[in-house]
C-alpha cells in the first residue's frame, strides 16, 4: 500500500498540491492526468 498524508507542494509562488491525501491499495492502478493531458 501506498499513503500520503497532507501533501504539499509548491513552485515559485504557485501552490499545485494542497493538504492532499491519497490511499493505494496494492494491485490498484492510479492515473493523475492534468488540464494539459501530461
Amino acid at each position: 500500500m501506498l499513503e500520503g498524508v497532507n501533501i504539499t507542494k509548491h513552485f515559485g509562488g504557485l501552490t499545485a498540491l494542497k493538504n492532499v491525501n491519497f490511499n493505494i491499495k496494492k494491485g490498484e492502478i492510479l492515473g493523475l492526468i492534468g488540464p494539459n493531458g501530461a
